[in-house]
């Protein structure tokens, strides 16, 4: 008896050292810049490759002392997970903020998961347990709220007005809306429905987000995501929406027809190229793509 309690001591120990070892990793190699990968803390955000901005973006950001007192008995039933990247201008940039926010409410950080995602292309925002699967976390940084084990919200790459008041609408009304929620419809629907899904939904979609979405970035690093991750047909069902969304856009085009191409559909990425050469017959871009395509 005495023997097993001991072994399970032995493996206690060691998975605390193994998870000891891993906060706060360092990427130096491979890379124009230092990098945190996977969970991190303050601490880590605090290193010398680091703290230029984190410690000034913290100090100059002042809180709602009124909003901070209204909110902190609250917030401290929510659970709260963090991705974000070291090398993200929006993540050195809100991160402290959010820190700051937090630390002036007194929220338990233990409480507060962090995670930071690589910015190599084969790994693009993930981490190296891949805690983001499932989370759609296609900007960084992305804040999901928790209650009871289930996601209330979230606040993506930044606050629609501050930290302080985005949180008290969360956390009270619950009436918030993030940004990117032409992302968060698509995201549901192929969750839910699939890409059939979204093609009965495509209609209905482009009227009610046609004068929402300003930029057809936000739907094509979110098939990034989704080709990255392996889930090639729906990245191809996402770029072809959104070259309904954005038809004036060559860089649309060109995104479903490279993914095409990558993808064992050749002749498919060609007629993509074709037809928006029709609509755009000046732009070198498509005719070089098109070029590029045929000859690979």
């Amino acid at each position: 008896m005495k023997t097993n309690i001991y072994s399970i001591i032995i493996v206690f120990i060691i998975s605390f050292q193994l998870d000891a070892q891993n906060l706060n990793l360092e990427i130096t190699e491979n890379t124009k810049s230092p990098y945190l990968l996977g969970k991190i803390d303050k601490s880590g955000l605090e290193g010398d490759n680091y703290k230029s901005w984190f410690t000034k973006n913290y100090k100059d950001y002042q809180p709602n002392s009124e909003i901070i007192s209204a909110i902190t008995l609250t917030l401290k039933n929510y659970d709260i997970k963090l991705f974000m990247g070291t090398w993200c201008g929006d993540s050195k940039k809100e991160v402290p903020r959010l820190y700051k926010v937090l630390e002036a409410c007194n929220f338990p950080m233990d409480q507060l998961t962090v995670v930071a995602v690589s910015r190599q292309p084969n790994m693009y925002k993930q981490s190296p347990q891949h805690e983001e699967v499932g989370l759609n976390i296609h900007r960084v940084p992305t804040i999901i709220f928790y209650k009871n084990g289930k996601e209330v919200n979230r606040i993506v790459e930044h606050p629609i007005k501050t930290f302080e008041e985005d949180i008290q609408n969360i956390i009270t009304e619950n009436s918030y809306k993030s940004n990117y929620q032409i992302v968060t419809a698509i995201d549901k629907i192929l969750k839910k429905k699939g890409i059939k899904g979204l093609k009965r939904k495509r209609k209905k979609l482009l009227k009610a987000y046609k004068e929402q979405v300003t930029s057809m970035y936000e739907l094509n690093t979110y098939g990034r995501i989704l080709y990255g991750t392996n889930r090639i047909d729906e990245a191809i069902a996402v770029f072809k929406f959104n070259t309904k969304l954005f038809p004036d856009q060559p860089r649309a085009y060109m995104s479903l027809a490279n993914t095409l191409g990558v993808s064992g559909q050749k002749e498919k990425a060609i007629k993509v190229l074709e037809n928006a050469i029709k609509l755009h017959t000046d732009n070198e871009d498509l005719k070089q793509n098109l070029e590029v395509i045929k000859s690979n």
